[in-house]
């Protein structure tokens, strides 16, 4: 539990996102990673929340983060989606060989809090991502 300047009581949910690239096409390296972590970063404190993982796959990416409970979630991931649609196809133009619509989301997403899952087990759930088993 959280406590704000007034001194009520403030409740934060953990949330796992799970957004994919239109097409699932295979376009995010790292750099293209890093930058819709800053935007993410950037957008985030205007919606009350707080990124704790971030870990991205070729097509996909997967996010832990914490909000309030009362925060508009799909308002946020729509201003979320559409900002760094614009901007990553700005900032990495040759993504517009794949993708050649302005859209870099697919419409859908998915969006789970945490429930009975430990912190410690999603954060490893989604640090392994990617990880082929046995190696």
């Amino acid at each position: 539990m959280k406590f704000d300047t007034n001194n009520h009581s403030v409740f934060m949910l953990h949330y796992h996102l799970i957004m994919c690239i239109k097409y699932r096409r295979e376009v995010m390296d790292e750099p293209i990673s890093d930058r819709l972590r800053e935007i993410f970063d950037s957008i985030s404190p205007n919606y009350n929340i707080t990124l704790e993982e971030w870990k991205h796959e070729r097509d996909h990416v997967h996010v832990l983060f914490r909000g309030q409970p009362n925060t508009e979630m799909s308002k946020f991931i729509n201003a979320y989606k559409s900002a760094s649609s614009r901007l990553i196809k700005k900032e990495f133009p040759d993504i517009r060989k794949s993708l050649w619509k302005e859209m870099f989301w697919s419409q859908s997403f998915c969006l789970l809090t945490t429930g009975t899952a430990t912190l410690d087990t999603i954060q490893a759930y989604i640090q392994t991502q990617g990880e082929k088993k046995g190696k």
